[in-house]
């Protein structure tokens, strides 16, 4: 399976989570079944996955998880999802 970076999404806490992973439907489960109690996703149930993105490497999708966690923007998380360009940008940026 290749590393991606998700983004879940919360209504009830109108928030969303950023991580990464190299399997996403055992992480999308675990967050169901509230694998991770004594982290942030524990404060709601309604977890929805809202956007990934499929890299190549390791290091890309840390990368790209830092950054998109720096934007510290529901805008621009809104952006890149209606934008795959940008998605796109960040892929190529942080190839390695």
């Amino acid at each position: 399976m290749r590393p991606c970076v998700y983004l879940i999404y919360s209504k009830k806490l109108d928030k969303y989570y950023i991580v990464e992973t190299s399997d996403l439907q055992k992480r999308l489960e675990e967050h169901k079944i509230h694998f991770y109690e004594k982290y942030y996703t524990s404060k709601a149930k309604d977890w929805i996955l809202f956007f990934k993105i499929v890299c190549e490497t390791k290091t890309q999708v840390i990368k790209i998880e830092k950054h998109i966690k720096s934007m510290k923007s529901k805008t621009y998380i809104h952006n890149l999802k209606n934008y795959s360009e940008i998605a796109n940008k960040l892929k190529e940026k942080y190839l390695i």
